[in-house]
């Protein structure tokens, strides 16, 4: 009998608090008009971003051109005249 009056007090708590866990999230939203300023500074951030990658890549495909290239033949000295 006393495990049946423990499963009738708690059951309605845990259901209770299991049920009201949406209601916090609820009131804690807050509606505002942000999203245009939202998309500029992400765009902003974007263009940042792009800004840096482009010279990395100019670097990369720079340094590429170098290793494939042949090596130098070196120019001849003076001649001896003796």
């Amino acid at each position: 009998m006393k495990h049946i009056i423990r499963v009738k007090t708690i059951g309605p708590v845990i259901a209770t608090f299991f049920n009201a866990t949406p209601l916090w999230a609820a009131n804690a939203a807050r509606e505002d008009n942000s999203d245009l300023f939202v998309w500029i500074f992400l765009a902003f951030c974007a263009l940042v971003v792009v800004a840096q990658l482009i010279p990395a890549i100019l670097m990369l495909l720079g340094f590429a051109k170098g290793v494939k290239k042949e090596p130098v033949q070196p120019t001849p000295g003076p001649a001896d005249q003796t």
